[in-house]
């Protein structure tokens, strides 16, 4: 007696449904395969605020940096984020908060807890780029197993071209 003799109906329907299911997976997650790389690589950027630059800083960022993170965050191609217009000749400067009243402290004036938080935010921030290198790793990997066990590369190459395309289009049309 062979395996398939042995089977059920229900065994076998089982086993269809878990075939569909692979595929429609496969075919997902190769049509959001270049929206997931991106959105994974942008947030890793993101994760440190490189991104972003500040008037008086010495780090300003790329523009095309600065573009990626725009899309990522606001879904718009602008490429500065700061202040609404007018906001600059109505203040003369920054705006003196409390903190910034007190006198200087030797410590720099951060409590325990915000030293704290802040070396839990330092490893938070670490793991999700961790997390943003993995989801890049295992993204890449299911492109490549998409195209090496499928047997339509042609499916599998059209739903990466346009799973690239539409995004890219409607980017272009914002601009």
């Amino acid at each position: 007696m062979s395996d398939k003799e042995t089977k059920s109906p229900a065994q076998s329907r089982r086993a269809i449904w878990l075939k569909q299911v692979r595929q429609l997976h496969l075919y997902l997650g190769t049509f959001f395969g270049p929206s997931i790389l991106f959105f994974a690589m942008s947030g890793a950027v993101q994760l440190f605020g490189l991104h972003e630059g500040h008037p008086g800083e010495a780090y300003q960022p790329p523009a095309w940096v600065q573009k990626l993170g725009s899309i990522h965050k606001d879904q718009t191609v602008s490429e500065k984020h700061g202040p609404p217009p007018g906001f600059a000749r109505e203040q003369k400067g920054p705006p003196e908060t409390e903190e910034a009243r007190r006198p200087p402290q030797p410590d720099g004036g951060r409590r325990d807890e915000e030293r704290e938080s802040n070396k839990f935010t330092l490893a938070m921030k670490c793991f999700f780029l961790a997390m943003a290198v993995g989801l890049v790793f295992s993204t890449l990997l299911g492109i490549y197993m998409a195209f090496k066990y499928n047997r339509s590369r042609a499916l599998v190459c059209s739903l990466l071209l346009l799973g690239t395309a539409i995004p890219v289009a409607l980017i272009a049309m914002m601009a």
